[in-house]
C-alpha cells in the first residue's frame, strides 16, 4: 500500500447517450470514501441510463471501496438497471478473484 499520498483520488464522470461512464484514479480508500459517494449518489438512482465505472488507472482499493462498489451493484439490480465494471487493473482483478466478488462483475466486464 502507497503511504504516501502521491496517488490522489479521483472520480471523473462522462455522460453520453444512455450512458455514464465514471473514471476512477488514484487510491480510493475510507479516506476519501465520501468523496466517491458524493459523486455516485445521483447517478445510481438514475435508472434511465448506464452506469459504467472503468478503473483503469485506479492504483488501489480497500475494503471501503469495494463495499461502495457491491452497495451500487445491490442498488442498480434493484432498480434492473445496468451496472458495469471495467477495465479492472490486474492487481485490483485479484483483489477481487481473493475477495470473491468478481464473479459479481464477471458478467458486464465485457460490456462496450
Amino acid at each position: 500500500m502507497n503511504t504516501n499520498k502521491n496517488e490522489k483520488f479521483n472520480a471523473t464522470t462522462e455522460r453520453r447517450e444512455g450512458s455514464c461512464t465514471v473514471y476512477l484514479s488514484g487510491e480510493l480508500d475510507l479516506s476519501v470514501a465520501p468523496d466517491f459517494r458524493l459523486v455516485m449518489e445521483p447517478l445510481v438512482g438514475d435508472s434511465e441510463i448506464d452506469l459504467v465505472i472503468n478503473l483503469k488507472d485506479l492504483k488501489y482499493i480497500d475494503s471501503t471501496g469495494i463495499g461502495i462498489l457491491l452497495s451500487i451493484l445491490k442498488a442498480r439490480h434493484g432498480m434492473d438497471a445496468r451496472f458495469v465494471v471495467e477495465e479492472v487493473p490486474s492487481q485490483i482483478q485479484r483483489l477481487f478473484d481473493m475477495t470473491g466478488i468478481a464473479k459479481f462483475f464477471a458478467a458486464s466486464r465485457n460490456s462496450q
